[in-house]
C-alpha cells in the first residue's frame, strides 16, 4: 500500500467522521498555501483565522480531501466531517504513531532543538527511512502534523517539541512516546512565562512523559540542571541516562574540538569508543549539539561510525546560523544570518561564532542585534548582560533596535555604537549603507523583533550570491 492514509483508515482513527467519497492521501497539512497534490487538509481555527475559510481553496489546488466541522460554501470535493477538527488532527497523529514500528526520537531544549533535530534527520536518513518535524514543527499544531506525516515504511522518526508557557510539552510527547528523548540544555528562554530555570528545567524533563517501554533519556551533563532532568526523567518511569557534554563524568563526552570559521574537527568518546569527525557547521554549540545526537543514533540502534560521517555535510540553515557570501561593491561581505530566534544563550553562542570568523582584508565585522523577547521583568539586566560578549566578538560597529537593546546601547563602548532603532524596519534603512567589501555581517533576534527585514535589506543590496 503506497497511499499515506486511506478514507477507511481515516474514518478509522477519527472520531464521529463521516466521510462523503472514498479517496487516498499523500500528505497532511493545515496550511492551505502549501497543499500539494493529493494531501488530506485540515481545516483549523485558530487565533485570527479559520481553516474554513480556506477549504475551497484548498481543494481546488489538489487536495484529497478537507476535515472540516461545519458546512463549507462553494466546496467542490471530497469533506470529512468531525465535530472537532483539531481534535481529528491529535487523532490522526497518534494513529501513526501506533501503526509506525520505527524507532522514535523526541528533542527539546532551550537552545539548539531544531539544529539537533536536524543533525539526527541526516543522520538517520542517510542509514534508513526516516521522517523528522520540518522546519520548527514543535508546538500543539506542528507534533500532531509531523506525526500524521510519519510514512508506512519509516525506520525512523524525529519529533521537535517547544514550549513558551507551563504544561505545553507533556501531552505533546506522550503523543510522541519516544524510545529515546534528549534535552539539549536549559537556560533563561521563556523565563516571562515560566518564572525561573527551574520551572523551565521541570517543563523540558516533562518530555519524558509516556515514553516507550525501555525509554533513554539523553541529558546535558555539564548543565546544573543536570540532576533536576534526571529526577523527571526517573519520576516518568526512564531508567536509562546517557549525559552528554565535556564532564569527565559523560557517558558521551567531548574530548577536543577544533573550532574554525567553517565547521570543526570534533573527537569524543561514547560510551569509551573514540569518535573523530568533521562537522559542517560552525559553533561549539554546534559541537555540543553533535555529540548529544550522536548520544541518541546510539541509543536508537543506528550505525554511530556512519552517523558521525554524514556531519561533514550538517549545516546550519537560514535564519539559525546560515552563512551566505553576498557580492558587494568591488569585492564580497560574509552574512551570518541568525534572524529566525534569540535568547541569551543563542546570542551569545553567535558572538563567539562571529568572533571566530574572519573579515576579508579591508574589511570588519558588524553586529545587527534586535530584541530577545519573553524574558519577563529581567529583561533589560539580560541584554545588557550581552555587552562584554560582544566587546569580546570583535565587532567594531553594533547596531540595535528594539526597546530591550537599549539597555545593551548603554554598556557599548562609544566606537561601537552604530546606531539603535525602535525596531528592525528603521534600521533595515540604516545598515546597507555602512557595508563594504570585506565586512562580516552577523544578524540575530528574536522573531517577533523581525530581523529577517534587515536580511533581506541587505540582500537586496547586494549583487547575489557570490558562493565560495
Amino acid at each position: 500500500m503506497s497511499a499515506l492514509w486511506t478514507s477507511d483508515e481515516v474514518k478509522a482513527a477519527l472520531t464521529a467522521a463521516s466521510i462523503t467519497i472514498p479517496f487516498e492521501a499523500e500528505g497532511v497539512t493545515f496550511d492551505s498555501r502549501a497543499v500539494g497534490k493529493g494531501d488530506l487538509f485540515f481545516a483549523l481555527s485558530g487565533e485570527t483565522t479559520d481553516g474554513h475559510g480556506f477549504v475551497a481553496d484548498a481543494l481546488s489546488r489538489g487536495a484529497a480531501a478537507a476535515v472540516v466541522s461545519r458546512d463549507v460554501e462553494g466546496a467542490r470535493g471530497t469533506l470529512v466531517r468531525v465535530p472537532d477538527t483539531m481534535k481529528a488532527l491529535v487523532e490522526l497523529g497518534r494513529a501513526a504513531r501506533r501503526r509506525s514500528k520505527a524507532r522514535i526520537a523526541s528533542v527539546t531544549g532551550s537552545v539548539g532543538k531544531t539544529s539537533t533535530k536536524d543533525a539526527l534527520r541526516a543522520m538517520l536518513s542517510a542509514q534508513a527511512p526516516t521522517s523528522a518535524s520540518v522546519a520548527s514543527y514543535n508546538n500543539h499544531v506542528g507534533v500532531p502534523v509531523s506525526l500524521a506525516r510519519l510514512p508506512r515504511d519509516a525506520q525512523y522518526g524525529v519529533f521537535e517539541i517547544g514550549m513558551n508557557h507551563p504544561g505545553e510539552i507533556e501531552p505533546l510527547a506522550r503523543q510522541v512516546e519516544a524510545h529515546v528523548g534528549v534535552v539539549t540544555n536549559v537556560g533563561p528562554v521563556h523565563i516571562g512565562h515560566m518564572g525561573s530555570e527551574e520551572a523551565v528545567a521541570d517543563e523540558k524533563g516533562c518530555l519524558f512523559a509516556g515514553m516507550a517501554e525501555g525509554a533513554v533519556a539523553v541529558l546535558n551533563r555539564d548543565s546544573h540542571h543536570y540532576e533536576r532532568l534526571v529526577g523527571k526523567a526517573r519520576h516518568f518511569g526512564v531508567s536509562r541516562i546517557v549525559g552528554f557534554g565535556r564532564s569527565d563524568a559523560a557517558d558521551a563526552r567531548l574530548v577536543s574540538c577544533n573550532l574554525q570559521d567553517s565547521g570543526s574537527e570534533v573527537a569524543a568518546l561514547l560510551h569509551g569508543r573514540r569518535i573523530e569527525y568533521r562537522l559542517g557547521a560552525a559553533g561549539e554549540h554546534w559541537v555540543l549539539n553533535s555529540v548529544a545526537a550522536l548520544a541518541v543514533v546510539e541509543a536508537l540502534g543506528a550505525d554511530v561510525s556512519s552517523a558521525a560521517a554524514t556531519l561533514a555535510g550538517v549545516k546550519a540553515s537560514p535564519g539559525r546560523g546560515a552563512r551566505r557570501m553576498l557580492k558587494f561593491g568591488s569585492g564580497t561581505i560574509e552574512l551570518l544570518d541568525e534572524s529566525y530566534n534569540a535568547n541569551p544563550v543563542s546570542v551569545k553562542a553567535m558572538l563567539a561564532v562571529l568572533a571566530r570568523t574572519e573579515p576579508q582584508p579591508g574589511g570588519r565585522r558588524i553586529l545587527a542585534l534586535g530584541d530577545m523577547r519573553e524574558l519577563g521583568e529581567g529583561a533589560d539586566g539580560y541584554h545588557a548582560g550581552l555587552a562584554d560578549a560582544v566587546a569580546a566578538s570583535g565587532a567594531a560597529q553594533v547596531f540595535l533596535c528594539g526597546p530591550h537593546m537599549q539597555a545593551l546601547w548603554q554598556k557599548l563602548a562609544p566606537a561601537q555604537r552604530g546606531v539603535h532603532r525602535p525596531d528592525s524596519a528603521a534600521l533595515a534603512g540604516d545598515l546597507p549603507a555602512v557595508l563594504r567589501a570585506g565586512d562580516v555581517i552577523a544578524v540575530k533576534g528574536s522573531l517577533g523583533s523581525k530581523m529577517k527585514i534587515v536580511v533581506d535589506a541587505i540582500v537586496a543590496a547586494s549583487g547575489g550570491e557570490a558562493g565560495r
